[in-house]
Order: structure tokens, then sequence, then C-alpha cells
């Protein structure tokens, strides 16, 4: 069935969308092929919720039913295992038997805002109820060493007029903040710099913590400056070059690249981000659409 007011193939466009993140989250919640992230899969399943996939809306209610990765709570439970039912999903009706409150309701991440687009569900680690509202909410979870990167990316991205949390957003995507890594591209260290990249930003040692993030923020802050901010572009361009943003008018059809802009956007939560007009003149692929948007 089509929800009333939304056409085929924009419902067909959701249920390609809402798979593609449900496959994301459960890799993430079972360390299928990445890091184990109950958070981040959280956020993924959430945005799969938003968009009415029933699967999605009984994998979070069962996050939050057993506190995994969320805190518990059986009224969020029960408003997902509820929405889960109206799509006739026998677990989510199976799980009502043993989790049911008397006042359910949703997780923040799913209630509508009271701006006309939807949110950045992520606003990632406080997309649910505020429990991850911070960075430093976001960095209790690391070890002590991870926690020591980051402190070092934060320091760089504030001294470079980049948000602290879109830096780690990037780092995080980029290595999980482990200063050793080493792609199969040869992308190296926290913010895998490619050896023309830690050239082209004077980059001497890209296993160096801070000498890899100063090379990493400054490429960021270069593409910022060179898409006006527009967080999306810049963030496809550290994965795949802004050659590849710029030849396709967008974000490049690579898989690997638009799972990363996801994942970056769910964690930074903002689609804009102020940047310096000196730094270098805007991308000539896109012409007046980078112009400034009106306030």
């Amino acid at each position: 069935m089509v929800a009333l007011g939304v056409t085929a193939p924009v419902q067909a466009q959701r249920s390609a969308m809402s798979r593609s993140l449900v496959e994301e989250a459960t890799s993430y919640e079972h360390d299928e092929g990445v890091p184990r992230d109950p958070v981040r899969a959280a956020v993924l399943y959430c945005q799969a919720a938003r968009l009415g996939d029933a699967e999605a809306q009984y994998a979070l209610g069962f996050m939050f039913a057993n506190g995994r990765g969320v805190p518990r709570d059986d009224a969020i439970a029960t408003g997902l295992f509820e929405l889960a039912t109206t799509h006739d999903y026998e677990p989510a009706r199976r799980m009502l038997e043993h989790v049911r409150d008397p006042a359910p309701r949703l997780p923040e991440c799913m209630r509508e805002p009271a701006q006309t687009r939807a949110p950045a569900v992520g606003t990632a680690y406080a997309a649910f109820d505020g429990a991850y509202a911070t960075e430093d909410d976001l960095l209790a979870r690391l070890s002590p060493e991870k926690r020591r990167i980051a402190e070092i990316v934060r320091q760089v991205a504030t001294q470079h007029a980049i948000s602290p949390r879109l830096a780690l957003a990037v780092a995080l995507s980029e290595s999980n903040l482990e200063s050793a890594a080493r792609s199969p591209k040869n992308a190296q260290g926290v913010m895998q710099l490619i050896p023309e990249t830690a050239e082209r930003f004077r980059v001497r040692n890209a296993f160096d913590p801070a000498d890899n993030a100063r090379g990493g923020v400054s490429y960021l802050r270069w593409l910022l400056a060179y898409y006006r901010g527009r967080v999306a572009l810049a963030v496809a361009a550290y994965n795949a070059g802004e050659g590849a943003v710029d030849k396709y008018r967008g974000v490049p059809p690579y898989p690997e690249t638009r799972d990363y802009v996801k994942r970056v956007l769910a964690t930074y939560g903002e689609e804009e981000h102020p940047y310096d007009a000196r730094i270098v003149d805007p991308s000539p692929a896109f012409g007046a659409a980078l112009a400034p948007k009106r306030p």
C-alpha cells in the first residue's frame, strides 16, 4: 500500500533507502564487517524507522527494551513495537506480550520537528532524548587512548575554525580514531590522508595524531570553502576527491561515499557549516547553486 499523498516512485525510493539504513545498522549492532557501535546502529535504525520501516521500528524498540546502546526505556520500546504492529510485523506483536508500558511514546529522533524539513536525525548521539547530547557524552564511550586522540582532533578543529563535532565525525568515520590505521588505498592515520593530500597540506608524519589531524582539518576547511559550506559536498569530496564531486555535480554514486556522507551527517547533524570564502574560489561545477542562501 502506498501512503496517502506519497507517489509510488517516492515510496519505492524510501523503501530502498530504509533497507540500506537497516542493513548498515545491523552491521554496526552485530559487529558484521565493522567495529561494533550500538549507538550508531540506533541512529541508523531511527532514520529507517522514520521512513516507515517496520523492521527498523522493531529493532530500535528491542534496543530500548534491553538498554543496548541507549538507555532502557519501556515506554519508548512499547511505542516502537506498537508502531511496527501497524505494519503487521509479528515479532513486534510478540514483544508486546513481554513489554507493555501504559504510556507509550516515540523517541525524540522520530518526533516531527517544528520546522518543515526533517531533522538530521543523528544530531547523532543526541537523537535519543538527549542521551548523547554532547561531544563529551560521545567521547565517554571511547578508550582512554582514543579519547586522547579525539581531544587532539577537537583542539586542532577549534584552531582552524572548524566545528569539533564535524572534525570528530570525519575522524570517527575515517579511522575510528586509530592513529596507526592504513587503508588498502594507502590512506594513513587518524583522518586517513593519502600521501598526495598529506604533501598538499604539509603533513610530515601521517601517523602522528596531531600532524595528521592538522592536515585533515586543513583539507576539510578548504573543501568547506570550495563548496561554500555545503557539508554533504565537502565530506563527499573528503572521501572521494573534489574531482569526483565536481564531475557528478553532487555526492558521487559510489556506495562507499554515500554511506560515508550519511554517517558523517548523522553524527554532525547539520547540513551547512561556516566557511572562509577567502581560502579558495567556489567550485565552478555548481555555478549559482553555491551562491549563499538567504536567511
